[in-house]
């Protein structure tokens, strides 16, 4: 996220609004409108044909080229990302890549727009859950022939995230991280609230043992929020982990409205019944009340780790996740490489876009440091990361994360889900009702969708 982000990173007073206006499933409901709206005419065209070749595994020899590679990484994930994209240039005198960062809400709509003018950027980023809905409009080339020339299967990176990017049975995107939500924890405030503080809730019993020792010492130890950042993401999280699910795995129905999200989303609202959490809270102040010393947990994505580095006097830990339900699940995104389809094919290009990416994916530990969980095994299992406690602390969870399924307009969709919780957390109607009205009209918008790409 985030971030991831990754996403762009949250700094004391600053809103992560731009990140969510193009976050993942929750918050992409604008950007992805942007993507697929409106029209069943696709930017590229044609449907984009099959690469040929080695897939970029053995090098690049020709004729020096220029590349032009578009992300929105406009937070402290940024300069990482350009460290790396200097390295790589140094090391390959005959490619030159030239980063240029976007707001992501921008870069969803200009890279569709580039693509349709024949203008589009050899290499980009893309997060999860916007794959298959610019595969679906023939934005982005498949990637098979990365895959099968260097030898990269499921085995070689955590399944989540590489499954993420086929769409239709198609590969159009090789994951570079995952940025999971994690649980962080102010030492000062517990210990404060008479709570031990090294020693943070795993469980719902302990959690709302926490709260009410806390509670009873006049401290609000968990803020929430009616907004899709971090609600969505939590209540996502709380779903799954209630045995619940948001669309089912085929696309094809939207589950929100069963018993599992009411249980959850409920949970999540009695923190403001119960007095654990003040009522009628502004975007980021679950976050900025932690950094504040104000409270003593907030639930937020792994870019917050460098946030919270940055207070040099704040007291402050991540774990896991707490299982409130009956089953351990977080939500996470991924960024994922991708490659816009080009109007004008230049075989030279595209080689030396597949070398680029293939080496960036193969120097994620050096992403990790922007506050990234690597997607290949190998990296995040080195000592290396090891050495990063705390993203390898949220890194222990890459077994039980869970993304949006890989449909197209699944933003959308999802937009619904975020309306629900800003109802019930506003107290403007209860969760049973919330969830069952927006689950509603989210089916209508799958059915839409279902239309509109195909």
């Amino acid at each position: 996220m985030t971030t991831p982000d990754a996403s762009e990173v949250l700094r004391a007073g600053l809103s992560r609004r731009g990140f969510l206006a193009t976050s993942l499933a929750v918050g992409a409901a604008g950007t992805l409108a942007a993507c697929g709206g409106g029209s069943s005419n696709v930017p590229g065209q044609q449907p984009a044909d099959p690469a040929t070749g080695d897939g970029g595994a053995q090098g690049y020899d020709g004729p020096k080229v220029d590349l032009a590679f578009w992300n929105g990484f406009t937070g402290g994930d940024g300069p990482v990302m350009k460290k790396l994209v200097d390295q790589f240039n140094t090391e390959h005198p005959n490619i030159a890549v030239k980063m240029t960062t976007i707001t992501w809400s921008d870069y969803y709509a200009k890279v569709p727009s580039a693509v349709a003018a024949g203008k589009a950027p050899e290499i980009g980023i893309m997060h999860s859950d916007s794959v298959a809905t610019n595969a679906a409009r023939q934005v982005i080339q498949p990637l098979d022939d990365v895959a099968t020339a260097l030898k990269l299967t499921e085995a070689d990176f955590a399944p989540v995230p590489w499954k993420a990017g086929i769409y239709n049975d198609i590969r159009y995107s090789i994951p570079l991280d995952v940025h999971p939500l994690g649980f962080y924890y102010n030492k000062t405030v517990m210990e404060k609230g008479g709570l031990d503080p090294e020693k943070p809730p795993t469980n719902r019993e302990e959690y709302e043992s926490a709260l009410d020792t806390l509670k009873s010492k006049g401290i609000q130890g968990y803020w929430i929020t009616p907004f899709e950042f971090t609600a969505g993401q939590t209540v996502q999280s709380l779903t799954w982990q209630f045995g619940g699910t948001m669309i089912s795995d085929d696309g094809a129905s939207v589950m929100w409205g069963e018993d599992p999200a009411v249980q959850a989303l409920t949970w999540y609202t009695d923190m403001v019944k119960n007095g654990y959490s003040p009522a009628k809270q502004g975007q980021d102040a679950d976050a900025l009340a932690l950094q504040n010393n104000k409270t003593a947990f907030n639930w937020n994505g792994i870019w917050n780790i460098n946030t919270l580095k940055e207070k040099k006097d704040l007291q402050w830990g991540v774990a896991a996740r707490p299982t409130i339900g009956s089953q351990p699940a977080a939500w996470a995104g991924s960024h994922q490489f991708v490659l816009p389809v080009q109007k004008k094919k230049d075989d030279n290009k595209q080689v030396a876009a597949r070398v680029f990416l293939n080496w960036i994916s193969q120097k994620s530990i050096v992403w990790a440091e922007g506050g990234q969980v690597p997607a290949r095994n190998e990296v995040r299992e080195s000592p290396e990361f090891a050495a990063m406690t705390e993203q390898a602390t949220l890194g222990k969870q890459i077994d039980i994360v869970r993304f949006a399924p890989s449909i197209p307009g699944v933003g959308d969709v999802m937009g619904e889900f975020t309306k629900a919780i800003n109802e019930a957390v506003l107290g403007k109607s209860d969760p049973a009702k919330a969830l069952t009205e927006s689950s509603a009209r989210a089916t209508k918008i799958l059915e839409q969708n279902k239309k509109k790409y195909g």
